[in-house]
């Protein structure tokens, strides 16, 4: 498209206004978007008063032109100096306007107009502008709503999103606080449980109490006393030996728990007392032991400011088992004292046969009620031999001592009979079978004739003799025992002889003494010869206790011991001549 140019000369207000009138008839004949108009006319108008204030002549060039898709207006605006105006450059840069609608080829845009019209015209522009205005106002404030009601609306969500949090927080809080609960009880019961398992697994009474005071001092109790009522000792003139609290005496007196603080503890069984006397400034707890009847009462005073309730529930529980505890082993102690003190009553003192030398020692187990079934005896024949017997009924405790003294009874009765060692144990065997079906016995005897260096010896199912020859050597009595008496079929035992020359010795013992659950019996076995294989001669002959002590004492090198030992030691010497 060919540009098309109009020229106007501006020398006065009114060459203005026309040359404005004329820009402003081509925009409007085009088209131009009343915005955009009244933008291009607003800077024409601005531009041609300045070129007014400067003076002069001042020439106006209106070109329009542009694509076939759009066109422009360009306005320059430059001094006129006669012919020379057109080849300076313009003073300011081009104006220019879309033209939206241009006129075909070799046409004109628009007409010129008047410049009366054209300021009546210029309130159209104006009005379009305002009518923009207005409409731009209105979505202004409908953006401004619009964000207020968002601003309200996060407000809002902020406040939500608070209260959430807040809710959230206490919840979590919450949820700590009941894991936190549920925590200290599962360790309450936890120490409840290796507690109980640690004090009733005792049987006696001292390491009961022991125990119990490592356990609770100093996490439960700052300090611990326990009041055993069988133990209070004292008389008319001095009175007890032990001063209790008030909290403790009311325990005693009612079998109920007692709390002693200066405020009330309100804890669930327990009763509130004034503080103590003997702890003003913590509380006291006083727990009755009660198992069938009241054994006494334990005092805790708190390791701080007061007793929580789970932890006095947990307290009140363990002091009820420790009482079960020391009551159990308080029996226990009863019951091993009685079948120990039977047991030795059955023990028989040895005689001093001519040409033989004896030595017998007793020890009872410490661990467990593994008492009463061990034993030995010695006696003399009326032919003038002597019976070495030693014997372990099955089974412990009161029952098998009682067995063990039938046993031994009944071996002094067939033994009147001068029968050898093999056919008492056979009718041992017999009537152990009849009287007592479910319990079994192992046992040895030898039979020793003044005079005579052979020894006739039968067993039944008992661990083996060591013998030591006058040599120093040791050899052990390993022909095969026979069976166990009293197991529930017919069996005849056989007799065995052995070289047992002056100077020699036969030692016989029961399994507690070589056996241990970790290793068995055959190295307990070994060292017990090696033991015997280390005394000399003149050390039997001279002291024989001290000998039978000597072969106890590698053996027995530990203190606890889970089963009775006895030990028949036999060292023969040389017979007086006749």
């Amino acid at each position: 498209m060919t540009d098309d140019t109009d020229v106007w000369k501006i020398a006065s207000a009114a060459d203005a206004a026309r040359a404005r009138a004329a820009a402003a008839g081509i925009v409007v004949a085009a088209g131009t978007p009343a915005l955009d108009r009244a933008r291009f006319l607003t800077s024409l108008s601005a531009r041609l008063r300045n070129c007014l204030d400067q003076g002069g002549t001042w020439e106006l060039r209106l070109l329009t032109g542009g694509t076939e898709h759009e066109g422009r207006l360009d306005v320059r605006l430059r001094p006129f100096d006669g012919g020379t105006a057109q080849n300076e450059p313009a003073c300011e840069p081009v104006l220019s306007c879309p033209l939206p609608n241009l006129p075909a080829p070799g046409g004109r845009v628009g007409r010129p107009t008047s410049p009366s019209r054209a300021l009546l015209s210029a309130d159209e522009d104006t009005a379009a502008v305002l009518r923009l205005l207005d409409e731009q106002e209105r979505l202004v404030q409908l953006h401004r709503e619009e964000l207020h009601q968002t601003n309200q609306g996060v407000l809002a969500l902020h406040s939500d999103l608070e209260a959430a949090a807040l809710a959230q927080r206490e919840l979590l809080e919450a949820e700590r606080s009941a894991r936190a609960e549920v925590e200290r009880a599962r360790r309450l019961l936890n120490f409840l449980a290796d507690a109980s398992a640690a004090i009733t697994s005792s049987l006696s009474p001292t390491e009961v109490l022991r125990r119990l005071t490592d356990l609770l001092v100093p996490e439960y109790a700052a300090r611990l006393d326990v009041w055993l009522f069988d133990e209070e000792q004292g008389d008319e003139e001095t009175g007890p030996v032990q001063e209790h609290s008030r909290a403790a005496v009311v325990a005693a007196r009612t079998g109920r728990p007692q709390h002693a603080a200066a405020h009330p503890g309100n804890l669930p069984g327990t009763d509130d007392l004034p503080p103590a006397a003997m702890s003003p400034d913590r509380p006291l707890l006083a727990i009755p032991l009660i198992t069938h009847r009241l054994l006494g009462v334990l005092t805790l005073i708190a390791p701080g400011p007061r007793f929580d309730a789970d932890t006095c529930l947990m307290l009140v529980e363990l002091g009820r088992r420790a009482g079960v505890a020391l009551d159990n082993a308080r029996r226990y102690e009863q019951h091993r004292d009685t079948a120990e003190a039977l047991q030795r009553a059955q023990l028989t003192e040895l005689p001093d046969p001519d040409g033989l030398l004896l030595a017998a020692r007793y020890l009872p187990a410490t661990q467990g009620m593994n008492i009463g079934g061990d034993w030995y005896d010695a006696f003399l024949q009326p032919d003038g031999s002597l019976l070495a017997v030693i014997g372990d009924v099955t089974g412990h405790g009161m029952h098998a001592a009682v067995v063990m003294g039938q046993l031994r009874t009944a071996l002094r009765a067939y033994a009147v009979e001068d029968n050898s060692p093999a056919e008492i144990l056979t009718r041992l065997h017999r009537m152990l079978r009849h009287l007592q079906p479910q319990l079994y016995a192992t046992a040895m005897i030898a039979r020793f004739r003044p005079g005579d260096p052979e020894v006739v010896w039968a067993s039944a199912g008992h661990p083996p003799a060591v013998v030591r020859d006058a040599d120093g050597s040791v050899r052990i009595l390993d022909d095969a025992p026979g069976v166990m008496l009293g197991i529930p079929i017919a069996f005849t035992y056989a007799d065995h002889v052995t070289r047992l020359p002056a100077g020699s010795s036969l030692v016989l013992y029961t399994d507690g003494l070589v056996e241990r659950r970790a290793h068995g019996i055959d190295p307990g076995i070994e060292r017990l010869r090696q033991a015997l294989a280390g005394l000399s001669t003149p050390e039997l002959e001279q002291d024989l206790d001290a000998a039978a002590e000597a072969l106890l004492k590698p053996l027995m090198h530990d203190s606890e011991r889970d089963d009775d030992v006895c030990l028949l030691l036999c060292h023969t010497v040389t017979y007086p001549a006749s």
